[in-house]
């Protein structure tokens, strides 16, 4: 339309997109978010035949429906990893196909260390809560096995240094579940998530074995040192809690700051704090 000609030339003025404008200059697309959904569904499926993907697969046929989705695995990653180094380097690299190719390669050869670990933590969910009547409940139903498990997978990619798409994928289990995790964060065996709602855990914390946290809990940091030169807050330095073995923290707690929680501790219902907690204290407030 004519008369809105004036907002098109104001919206394609350079000055005003040019920190917001992804230039697909090779003709490689942004990391699909429908692909990165499938990617999540096909680990599942895998690392939890049965309740994930195929609901009909047995044990004859279990053989085949792993075959067939760590095949479309393979393919999806390859693509998506490709598009992830290529959006993350601005030069033309004719070695990303084959980087693609030998981390979707390694990513899978994590799959039994991935399943391993997330069994871990179903049981460690099922044995905290005697609301679970057994285990098909709580991989069925529960969010917080969605979000720890999306987390291990994020957490794997990340590992192997593959960018952006561990991002996508811990933001895409955020929307799914409510429960915020970094996949920079470490975290242990046997780390339970009770309800999950609202759950907040930042890029460099790092939680022991045979951990709860209930809903609302926040593992934040504190402060931020700015840069001398810039005056903009240092990034990548540590400024999450670390949590020991053993530790139980209640809803709506808030631990901010590189403190540690010692082994065995245990921190109350909306409790706000920022300095360490000995092992086997008690925190009421």
């Amino acid at each position: 339309m004519k008369e809105l000609e004036h907002i098109v030339n104001l919206l394609a003025e350079e000055g005003s997109y040019a920190s917001l404008f992804h230039r697909c200059t090779r003709g490689e697309p942004l990391p699909s978010v429908p692909d990165l959904k499938e990617i999540v569904k096909l680990c599942r499926s895998v690392i939890f035949p049965g309740y994930f993907g195929v609901s009909t697969t047995d044990s004859a046929s279990l053989r085949y429906h792993i075959g067939v989705s760590v095949e479309r695995l393979y393919a999806l990653l390859t693509s998506q990893i490709h598009a992830g180094l290529s959006f993350n380097c601005d030069c033309r690299d004719t070695s990303h196909p084959e980087a693609a190719r030998d981390m979707a390669r390694q990513f899978i050869e994590r799959l039994p260390q991935l399943r391993a670990a997330l069994a871990d933590d179903v049981r460690a969910i099922f044995d905290g809560d005697p609301a679970a009547e057994n285990i098909a409940e709580v991989i069925s139903c529960y969010p917080s096995v969605r979000a720890v498990s999306s987390y291990r997978i994020a957490h794997a990619l990340l590992e192997m240094g593959v960018p952006l798409i561990p991002r996508a994928i811990s933001e895409l289990a955020h929307g799914e579940t409510g429960v915020d995790i970094h996949p920079g964060a470490t975290i242990g065996s046997r780390f339970a998530i009770d309800h999950g709602t609202g759950v907040v855990i930042g890029a460099t914390c790092i939680i022991g074995n045979n951990v709860k946290i209930y809903q609302g809990v926040t593992l934040g940091a504190r402060s931020f040192p700015l840069d001398d030169a810039t005056g903009l807050p240092v990034k990548g330095i540590p400024r999450h809690p670390i949590i020991g073995d053993n530790v139980i923290i209640y809803s709506n707690a808030t631990i901010l700051g590189r403190v540690t929680i010692g082994d065995g501790a245990t921190v109350g219902a909306n409790v706000w704090l920022t300095h360490d907690v000995a092992p086997g204290a008690t925190i009421y407030k």
